[in-house]
């Protein structure tokens, strides 16, 4: 009964995300790839700079930037960010950019743009953790990150990060992004800003992050510390989207 529940709000959650005109017609919005693909390759001038500039080629990110992985990413998540840069309801506090270009795309262009990073499914086997504490990074202790991302921590009220995005971070539908295999940098960076969130909009702080659906994200980023945030990301980023026993990754 209680996974029925689940399945029903998450069902509820995804018909949020549709416009009117995608309800009407019972499907999603999906934009066009091959004008989407133009966009991330090659920009649109001086203010849509192409989207492979800051996310690579096959839209793998780059750690020493901190931009995120757009491979195997969710497209309605992709497009829900690109409509709250436009919006200001997410602010860039990485690079600084991504509420300009998204104000210069127009709706239809940044459907294009979700619509083609949905074909981008480059494998990708997380960040050079390995790399990085040899140039004296702190990282996170993958184990440690295991545990809170499979059980999370009950005595704290931290649920498992599974629960909501599936195995190992994989995504789950059109609701939870997929942040398995995503760049260490990046998670760590999110959230803390989704931590900072749930103390400060990022109307008067910059820095925070509060864009999330219902406040979840900020609501269990809170509870975590430091070494909580740096241990999860650190597992997250190596963590692979099937087991050995099942070698098919999901389809979506």
């Amino acid at each position: 009964m209680k996974r029925l529940m689940m399945l029903s709000a998450a069902a509820l959650l995804s018909v949020a995300w549709m416009t009117p005109s995608a309800m009407a017609g019972g499907v999603a919005e999906i934009g066009d790839a091959g004008k989407g693909r133009v966009i991330f390759n090659k920009g649109l001038g001086d203010d849509v700079p192409a989207c492979a500039t800051c996310h690579g080629k096959g839209g793998m990110g780059a750690d020493e930037m901190g931009t995120p992985r757009l491979a195997y990413q969710v497209q309605k998540y992709v497009w829900k960010q690109l409509e709250d840069f436009a919006t200001d309801k997410r602010i860039d506090n990485v690079m600084y950019q991504m509420n300009d270009i998204a104000k210069a795309l127009t709706a239809e262009q940044r459907r294009d743009v979700a619509a083609y990073v949905h074909t981008l499914k480059t494998p990708f086997m997380g960040s050079d953790l390995d790399q990085m504490r040899k140039d004296d990074e702190e990282i996170g202790v993958v184990h440690k990150g295991q545990i809170i991302v499979e059980f999370g921590i009950p005595s704290r009220g931290i649920p498992a990060c599974m629960s909501c995005h599936a195995f190992h971070g994989r995504a789950a539908g059109n609701i939870y992004p997929a942040i398995g295999g995503q760049r260490y940098v990046y998670l760590k960076h999110e959230l803390e800003a989704f931590r900072l969130g749930h103390s400060t909009p990022s109307s008067e702080d910059e820095m925070a992050r509060d864009n999330d659906l219902m406040g979840q994200m900020r609501n269990v980023a809170t509870k975590l510390k430091d070494e909580d945030i740096a241990n999860v990301a650190a597992f997250l980023t190596v963590a692979r989207p099937a087991t050995a026993g099942n070698p098919s990754a999901p389809r979506r």
